[in-house]
């Protein structure tokens, strides 16, 4: 009998351990519980660094022969990113306008017609077809540009700007896993706009779970003019880009715009004028040496100070948080130029071409 009441006892004492096992097991869960349910989803919802680079340069200048126009050619490559606290890239979008200009054996103006960038141009950019010169890895093989465009994106996520670095060789093409996910292109502009964008970048309200987007839109300028005896003729093209980031609803979280100015010259007799090797500074990195404030002029004749271009497009760039692509019209009147609080807020420029660039990047 009382080796029955012993197992009995050690019976109940196993029962009582397991029970108290099972309530210390659903405590744990239920606080683990609780406290996920107060915690942010990881770094999906931190908060990340959003930088823009823009870099541009001339491509080599042609004269006019008679037979065939001069050609000028603008090249703009614009970086966007994310960045989270240890500087590695979360998203990035990149794109490159190269947009040839050209003038007759007269010195008259052609204006330019196609105006994409070569992301949009896609299998017209033709590098698949006529880029084999650019075959790094020997199998003959060569994606279009918008293809390694990718794969360089897709290789530096996930990376720092001095790893993606690394990933260029000296001659400025791309080797190591760049080469090998297929972009066998020069990416010296890619990385230099990207080191630009990395170090220019600032917090933000953006969080992984926002889209990144880069566009550029270019036009032929209001300044292009032919050549005559008081002077050389213009080709200009303007490319303005927007980086923005949008969230789930599609507002605007944080956005940058900048501009560039490709300025072809030329003579009477259609000779390019140009010094192709100058260098091309965006409006942001001019500042104030871009004149606006000096020389600007309110477009209805009113007097009072024109804020330089910079601040027009910070208070163009804070004008577009919170608003979706479909609200961005209202910001300019049937002019195209700023109106209402974004005018009130000293933006009184002509705002077209920020307008689509910022459409474009929210699509």
């Amino acid at each position: 009998a009382r080796k029955i009441k012993i197992k009995e006892r050690l019976k109940m004492k196993k029962i009582l351990s397991l029970a108290l096992v099972l309530v210390m097991v659903l405590s744990v869960a239920a606080l683990v519980g609780c406290s996920g349910d107060k915690k942010p989803a990881g770094n999906d919802a931190a908060n990340l660094k959003f930088g823009l680079g823009v870099v541009a340069n001339y491509g080599e200048a042609k004269d006019a022969d008679g037979q065939t126009n001069g050609q000028g050619e603008i090249n703009t490559t614009a970086v966007a990113v994310l960045l989270d606290a240890e500087g590695k890239i979360v998203s990035i979008d990149l794109d490159t306008a190269q947009i040839k200009t050209g003038w007759t054996s007269e010195g008259k103006v052609v204006a330019v017609e196609d105006l994409r960038t070569k992301y949009d141009k896609g299998t017209d950019y033709n590098m698949a077809t006529f880029g084999k010169d650019m075959d790094k890895n020997g199998d003959g093989k060569v994606l279009e540009w918008n293809e390694q465009a990718d794969a360089f994106m897709a290789t530096a996520k996930g990376k720092t700007v001095a790893e993606v670095k690394a990933l260029m060789a000296e001659d400025g093409y791309a080797t190591g896993d760049l080469a090998t996910a297929g972009c066998t292109i020069h990416v010296t502009d890619f990385v230099t706009a990207l080191e630009k964008a990395v170090n220019s970048a600032a917090d933000s309200k953006a969080t992984a779970n926002d889209k990144l987007a880069v566009a550029l839109v270019a036009s032929n300028s209001y300044s292009n003019k032919d050549a005559s005896a008081e002077g050389d003729g213009l080709a200009q093209i303007d490319t303005t880009v927007a980086a923005v980031v949008t969230d789930a609803e599609g507002k605007v979280v944080v956005a940058k715009t900048d501009c560039t100015q490709g300025k072809s010259t030329f003579d009477v007799a259609g000779k390019s004028t140009l010094d192709a090797t100058v260098e091309v500074k965006t409006k942001l990195e001019l500042g104030t040496d871009y004149g606006m404030a000096a020389y600007g002029t309110k477009h209805d004749g009113s007097e009072g100070a024109v804020k330089e271009w910079n601040e027009q497009a910070a208070a163009f760039d804070a004008a577009l948080v919170g608003k979706t692509s479909a609200d961005f019209t209202a910001l300019a009147g049937d002019d195209g130029y700023a109106t209402g609080d974004l005018a009130t807020a000293g933006c009184t420029m002509a705002i077209g071409d920020m307008i689509k660039a910022a459409t474009a990047a929210t699509k």
